[in-house]
């Protein structure tokens, strides 16, 4: 059966996944190593994402704000456990100028910084200096920030949209007068998370928390939202952060309580990235290319008007740039319908298949028979196929203009319905041993590309601390294996850990991931 991509997803999901990205128009490679550039769809899908996730976060009371991309390196050494998380991936600058020596630039070494900066990786550092000239009493409290950024990790081995050096974010930072309203904070962002994901990405997810090894360096707690991709693989989606007072000790944010007592605040931080495209990539994709989600799809209803160049021709054209009037008066999932006519000079057919390529969740062929008779010829992308045959529909055009907005809701709601029972169709449980679980997983081959796809398993655990917690690392790691979270709201555990043989008190995922 041919196909609109070169490879399969059984053949290797890997290079499967970079093909959709290059031939879905979404990204390319860039001059410099492990980055990357948005192409103009990609960053439509990105814009989207962002439009409704910039929503939430102000009707949570959040306000938007910036900070520099540029850290103090002093900022960065005050939190001890936060530089060992990252120490590894920081981008430092040292010098602030180049000068010309027999024609070629290079480094002036007179103009070494007194301090160096650290290229931003997160702001936790550099917005808690802020916070502690910001708060002074209990009335300035709670303070709800976000910002949208890019920040820089130096990575070893990058993927667009997944793991690149420099990368697209939001990063939210709030500081509370106390542990009950900052927690309640972290699982509310936590929510918004799960919400846009499922709601908006169409993309089913494990709300949970991260066992100690997991959490991020200087968190008391660390919750996260955990997807399935089609190669059973787990993707962090999303983190929240009860920070504790462990930052406002190392930064000084203290604030006069209504005792008059001086306290230190309690801090939270959360964010997503350009990550959760790569998550609907490998969520939604087909061997035919990319399958967007109505809500993040630029494009949601393209016409491609079948020209000949013959006289003919005109009406089509007229007839298109009607129908997409007509079509962008209308209201789907709550924002206005985004229909495009594509008038590129090209083969009808070629133009079909790159907006399967590109995943635009419904296709129009338009033809001079079809605009004599005011009909339209639909692609439904999530349902491209039944077997070898591309499944089209005629419908009269007043219908469809009528039944649009529902088409759409009904495209989405099938994207999150086929994730959702595959994500819960590979949760495996009953499992009262690691030995189980291993002969399940087996060892994963050395570049983790080739290996059978596995799902999930929950298991039963103890929440083993220190060096039997490392000792489990270690165990795991042997099979590419990780913790992911402990799902919210488990009802009581009756078994033993399949780690230590206690009493377990949770179940946690485990699974290869991302």
């Amino acid at each position: 059966m041919k196909r609109a991509l070169s490879i399969s997803r059984e053949q290797n999901f890997a290079e499967w996944y970079q093909a959709v990205v290059s031939e879905a128009d979404m990204a390319e490679t860039s001059p410099v190593r492990g980055c990357m550039i948005v192409k103009p769809w990609g960053w439509g899908v990105w814009e989207l994402i962002q439009g409704a996730l910039d929503k939430r976060i102000k009707e949570t009371g959040h306000e938007n704000c910036y900070f520099p991309l540029f850290i103090p390196m002093s900022f960065i050494a005050q939190e001890a456990s936060h530089v060992e998380g990252f120490a590894k991936e920081m981008a430092v600058v040292t010098h602030h100028r180049l000068k010309a020596v027999d024609g070629k630039l290079q480094v002036d070494p007179e103009s070494r910084l007194e301090e160096p900066l650290v290229v931003r990786p997160t702001s936790e550092t550099i917005i808690g200096d802020a916070f502690r000239r910001w708060v002074s009493s209990y009335r300035d409290l709670p303070i709800l920030i976000n910002q949208w950024a890019n920040v820089v990790r130096w990575e070893m081995r990058t993927r667009m949209f997944l793991r690149t050096t420099e990368f697209l974010w939001q990063e939210g930072h709030t500081a509370h007068a106390d542990e009950a309203d900052a927690l309640q904070e972290t699982l509310k962002m936590l929510e918004v998370y799960r919400e846009i994901a499922e709601d908006v990405l169409a993309l089913p997810v494990v709300a949970g928390e991260k066992p100690e090894n997991e959490r991020f360096p200087g968190a008391n707690n660390t919750f996260s939202i955990e997807a399935m991709m089609q190669d059973g693989k787990a993707l962090q989606a999303g983190t929240s952060h009860y920070l504790g007072t462990n930052f406002a000790k190392a930064q000084g944010i203290r604030f006069q309580g209504a005792s008059g007592d001086l306290e230190y605040c309690h801090t939270t931080s959360w964010g997503v990235s350009t990550r959760l495209i790569g998550g609907v990539i490998m969520t939604h994709g087909d061997d035919d290319g990319l399958r967007l989600p109505p809500a993040i799809a630029p494009k949601q209803i393209v016409i491609v008007p079948m020209l000949r160049e013959k006289p003919e021709d005109a009406d089509v054209l007229a007839f298109c740039e009607k129908l997409k009037s007509e079509l962008d008066g209308l209201v789907a999932l709550k924002a206005p319908l985004r229909a495009h006519v594509d008038k590129k000079p090209a083969r009808a057919a070629n133009k079909r298949w790159d907006w399967v390529r590109r995943g635009a969740p419904i296709i129009l062929e338009i033809g001079p028979r079809d605009a004599a008779n005011d009909v339209v010829t639909l692609i439904r992308r999530d349902r491209l196929r039944d077997g070898d045959r591309i499944v089209s529909t005629a419908t009269l055009r007043a219908e469809f203009l009528a039944q649009a907005p529902a088409l759409l809701a009904e495209i989405q709601r099938s994207l999150f319905e086929e994730a959702k029972a595959r994500l819960e169709a590979n949760i495996r449980t009953g499992y009262t041993s690691f030995d189980e679980i291993s002969d399940y997983f087996g060892k994963a081959a050395e570049d983790d590309e080739a290996s059978a796809f596995k799902g999930w398993v929950r298991a039963p655990w103890s929440r083993p601390t220190g060096a039997e917690l490392e000792e489990v690392e270690a165990r795991l790691k042997a099979f590419k294996l990780t913790l992911r979270n402990v799902p919210l709201g488990q009802a009581p555990v009756s078994a033993s850990c399949i780690f230590t043989g206690r009493p377990a008190v949770e179940e946690i995922l485990i699974a290869r991931a991302y």
